[in-house]
């Protein structure tokens, strides 16, 4: 008998959850912000719901549905079966990502999920693959309350990481064991900063990753009496967590975006991609970058991009072609902007949807900036066409209310939620009296 691949899946979880004694399965999925949601089934539920799914409220998730169409389904995606390797081996436990359906089993345009499959599938249908490998930063903190780290250690420690490099080793092994490949792991420039770097896959896959990644480093943390924390920029006078994204778009077996015969071994595809993200780059940071946290990294200075600039080599710019390594496979962009605490399954959308923008629209990449663009005027850099990225998210979501692109990529329902919660952040942020205001002030005024 010839199974079809959903079937072959669904077995092998079936006999998996008998083989490893399962008994807990925990469902999960995200809502518009890529806050990990989720409920538990036990074993005895697993055949039916892997069959049916399980009906879930939407009306109490962040921007999924109003109250007069709450029933949603979450249907378990049978390729995400992981067992989850802190939680004991007897009476084990596992996970499974789930997509959102509607009652009547069509895809809810309001999960995140279904969003990323849904441009990936328009690339599909150019006939590219597009593929992500990022690089996730955080800190280890003493506690929640505070943000003092865990060590004093800098770029590449290794004898003042304190405890950091065990808490990374054991994340790592743990990550292994959920099928996901690690390529390298870190201290980051900031005291308590750490960085583990994922090898790339595609992207409906990766973004899973991520949202398991930072499950993980925070579990493995805990465990060790630390907390781990992906807020952009906890402290002052220190750099911030990023998400660097190296992006490639494969044809068949051959990498789009490879070129010999080019300086930077980039195709004319690899060009007009690259050149999509610097155009679009403004009108899609409140995406990448959704907190008001987020844009006290994207300031000069920090090593995070401030402008919508590309190179060569420099670290800083918004847009890096790594050298060229003697491999066509490795050739690929390093999109710079994004940081480790947004919604990868949305963020991965905009990304793509302004490269293929750039590609079906021939846009030209013009040349790399080889000038400091921190040194330059206002009206250098405007004559030179390069644009600040938004520089707080007030600034961003006026762009993003703008953005047919954004609209297109993320659907009406996600861009419109998207938009009003991230309204209502903005302004409560605008409303609050801060710390550096009442030092500031308090004593002299």
């Amino acid at each position: 008998m010839n199974l079809t691949s959903d079937q072959a899946a669904t077995n092998y979880v079936l006999h998996s959850a008998n083989e490893l004694d399962v008994k807990f399965i925990r469902l999960w999925f995200t809502d518009i912000l890529g806050t990990l949601k989720g409920f538990a089934i036990t074993i005895d539920e697993l055949e039916e719901v892997l069959g049916r799914g399980a009906t879930i409220d939407g009306s109490s998730i962040a921007g999924f549905a109003r109250s007069d169409e709450s029933d949603m389904i979450a249907m378990p995606d049978p390729t995400t079966w992981q067992l989850l390797p802190w939680r004991p081996r007897e009476n084990a436990v596992a996970r499974m990502f789930c997509d959102i359906l509607r009652p009547d089993g069509t895809p809810f345009d309001g999960d995140p999920r279904n969003v990323l499959r849904r441009n990936i599938q328009r690339a599909s249908d150019k006939g590219y693959s597009f593929y992500v490998g990022p690089e996730l930063e955080y800190f280890y903190l003493e506690d929640s309350d505070s943000v003092v780290p865990v060590d004093q250690g800098g770029y590449f420690d290794q004898t003042s990481a304190g405890a950091g490099p065990d808490l990374r080793r054991e994340t790592v092994l743990s990550l292994e064991e959920l099928g996901i490949p690690v390529a390298h792991s870190h201290h980051e420039v900031a005291p308590g900063q750490h960085e583990i770097d994922l090898r790339h896959q595609n992207a409906l896959a990766m973004a899973d990753t991520v949202i398991t990644y930072r499950v993980v480093v925070k579990e493995i943390a805990s465990q060790h009496d630390v907390y781990a924390s992906f807020m952009p920029r906890p402290m002052n006078g220190e750099n911030g967590s990023g998400m660097h994204c190296h992006l490639s778009l494969a044809k068949g077996e051959q990498n789009a975006f490879f070129d010999k015969d080019d300086a930077l071994h980039l195709s004319s595809e690899g060009r007009s991609f690259l050149a999509g993200l610097i155009r679009h780059s403004p009108e899609i940071t409140a995406v990448t970058n959704q907190w008001v946290n987020s844009y006290k990294r994207l300031v000069p200075g920090t090593e995070a991009p401030a402008y919508s600039v590309w190179t060569g080599g420099n670290w800083g710019d918004l847009v890096r072609v790594p050298p060229y390594q003697g491999r066509a496979e490795a050739v690929r962009i390093e999109y710079r902007a994004p940081d480790s605490a947004c919604n990868p399954y949305l963020a991965f959308s905009v990304m793509l949807a302004a490269g293929m923008k750039g590609m079906e629209e021939g846009y030209d990449l013009g040349e790399p900036v080889r000038t400091d663009v921190d040194s330059m005027s206002t009206s250098e850099r405007a004559s030179a066409g390069i644009s600040r990225l938004p520089s707080n998210l007030g600034q961003a979501l006026e762009l993003l209310r703008d953005s047919e692109l954004v609209r297109e990529a993320l659907g009406d329902s996600i861009f419109d939620n998207f938009i009003r919660n991230k309204e209502i952040e903005w302004r409560e942020f605008e409303a609050t009296v801060t710390g550096y205001e009442v030092d500031r002030y308090l004593k002299v005024l």
